[in-house]
């Protein structure tokens, strides 16, 4: 697989996570799923199994953001380094949680999805307008304004975390016990 087919294959993947993200908004704004009954099963998925799809996300961003940075050597930027660091972490609590069936991995994992969610609204925004002042915290080498990706003249490598971070915080968000 070349890199623009890896990055459009990330970039659909992406959009998918925009689309679940809605359907999921969707689900709680017309009350058809309440997540008393996603907790306990009757609307086909249980805790367990939307925290699993949660842990699965998170490691599928993990293995995509170490494709880029070691196999198609695309060097990271500072930016993209802070988000790696909310990233990598979630999949591993997500993963321990799901294997536990704790119930509480919510208050672990909301607080690493909004910094990665802001972190990477932030690099976005940089990428739009280079002359915000957090521009010039990246190095030259590795700038943070660059866009090794920008498929369907929207997704880029921040958007593509920004949505995986914000699917992942919903659905911890409706695997939570009330």
């Amino acid at each position: 697989m070349t890199l623009s087919q890896a990055l459009r294959l990330f970039a659909v993947a992406a959009i998918a996570c925009n689309v679940a993200t809605l359907g999921l908004v969707a689900a709680v704004v017309r009350r058809r799923v309440r997540s008393r009954e996603l907790v306990r099963g009757r609307a086909g998925a249980g805790h367990r199994s939307i925290v699993g799809v949660a842990a699965l996300l998170a490691t599928a961003a993990t293995v995509g953001s170490l494709y880029l940075s070691e196999v198609a050597h695309l060097e990271p930027c500072r930016w993209c380094w802070f988000q790696r660091i909310a990233m990598y972490p979630l999949a591993l609590v997500l993963l321990v949680g799901w294997a536990r069936r704790d119930r509480g991995v919510h208050l672990y994992g909301l607080p690493m999805c909004v910094a990665g969610t802001a972190m990477s609204a932030w690099h976005y925004a940089l990428q739009h307008f280079p002359d915000l002042g957090g521009a010039d915290t990246c190095s030259l080498a590795s700038p943070c304004t660059v866009r090794y990706a920008w498929e369907f003249g929207f997704v880029s490598i921040p958007y593509m975390a920004g949505s995986v971070f914000v699917l992942i915080g919903g659905l911890l968000i409706a695997s939570r016990r009330r």
